[in-house]
């Protein structure tokens, strides 16, 4: 007879696994991709380094399972500002600001997710995730065109530079070895956000 797992065994396997993602994340956060080795994150998590493997066959595996985990709540986020009943323009610019701030917010993480170096096995999924942001900003970049008050973009292509622009923007103030104030950052967040919207409106300010 088969082998069947009961549902408390595949429970307390679940459960063990998101204990591991956890304690991965959180080293990531505090240190980068670097910080993130099995033995460090079994220390963390109070498991055994092959109860790791078990899970995660390889370092850049969990660092994939990392990026992907991140970035459905990240984009959850600004697709939910994408999703909402204000004008284009004002979510665009919205959009933008909850992003970028979010980033500064978690100023370590962040980095890792869009600009430190990577495996390719994870590099792969971080393209996923620029690219999965660029469809929340087509659905705004459709919307504002249909109404008139955006230009007769290609959205698809507007989108993408706008993620771009966003990302690498915040590259350097999200590096490890520079650093902003509350000050500084929220004149960051406005300057990204004004730069996006008018690439795509003309319009000189972004609404808050």
């Amino acid at each position: 007879m088969a082998y069947r797992q009961t549902e408390s065994t595949s429970r307390r396997l679940a459960d063990k696994r998101a204990g591991i993602l956890k304690a991965a994340r959180e080293l990531v956060a505090e240190g980068g991709w670097v910080a993130a080795q099995v033995d460090n994150v079994a220390a963390k998590a109070g498991v055994a380094t092959g109860t790791v493997y078990r899970h995660f066959p390889s370092k850049a595996a969990l660092c994939a399972e990392i990026v992907a985990t991140v970035s459905t709540r990240e984009v959850g986020i600004v697709c939910a500002v994408a999703d909402a009943d204000d004008p284009p323009a004002e979510k665009l610019a919205a959009a933008v600001r909850v992003f970028a701030s979010r980033a500064l917010q978690g100023r370590r993480l962040a980095y890792a997710m869009i600009a430190e170096p990577v495996d390719p096995e994870v590099e792969t999924v971080r393209l996923d995730y620029r690219a999965q942001l660029a469809h929340c900003f087509q659905r705004i970049l459709r919307e504002g065109i249909m109404r008139g008050d955006f230009p007769r973009l290609d959205p698809a292509v507007a989108a993408a530079c706008i993620v771009g622009s966003f990302m690498e923007g915040l590259i350097g103030p999200l590096a490890p070895s520079t650093g902003t104030g509350p000050k500084a950052s929220r004149h960051l967040v406005d300057q990204i956000a004004r730069f996006c919207l008018r690439g795509c409106t003309g319009a000189t300010e972004a609404t808050p």
